[in-house]
């Protein structure tokens, strides 16, 4: 049976539609893989906040910042200094110099994980590639799921 790992942005859902989003995939731990995860602009995903409410559904919240791109690779991307395949190839690489793998494979064991940033869509987000590396990476077979 194959390992799944979902991923979910939390702009363009209400807070109901969130938790049922991750009610319904059956995730029992979230990973959020922000950097700044305290903006006013996150609203109900603000850290505090997004771990109290998990807590009452039961599901585990990990704040993990080295699963995100850094700082620089962000804002480089947000003001067109860098292009989005510079971006995918600047993170994944960065993915690999942390040894994000050897830290996934521990996330996983056990718990349906579901990875979240805060774009809507995972197209054009550092989560699809977070997911899609641990997928090709991984020892054992490992299926996406993206919500929204």
């Amino acid at each position: 049976m194959p390992n799944i790992i979902c991923t979910i942005g939390f702009s363009k859902k209400s807070l109901r539609t969130f938790v049922r989003l991750l009610k319904d995939a059956g995730i029992t731990k979230l990973v959020d893989t922000r950097l700044n995860n305290t903006s006013q602009l996150a609203g109900f995903a603000k850290k505090n906040d997004l771990e109290f409410i998990l807590e009452l559904v039961g599901i585990k919240y990990v704040h993990e910042p080295s699963m995100a791109p850094t700082e620089k690779i962000l804002k480089d991307y947000k003001k067109k200094v860098i292009t989005w395949s510079e971006y995918e190839k600047a993170y994944l690489s960065l993915l690999k110099e942390r040894n994000i793998l050897n830290f996934a494979v521990e996330q996983i064991s056990g718990d349906v994980v579901c990875y979240l940033c805060s774009e809507h869509k995972p197209d054009y987000c550092h989560r699809r590639l977070l997911a899609e590396y641990i997928q090709e990476n991984h020892p054992l077979k490992i299926v996406v799921q993206h919500l929204f």
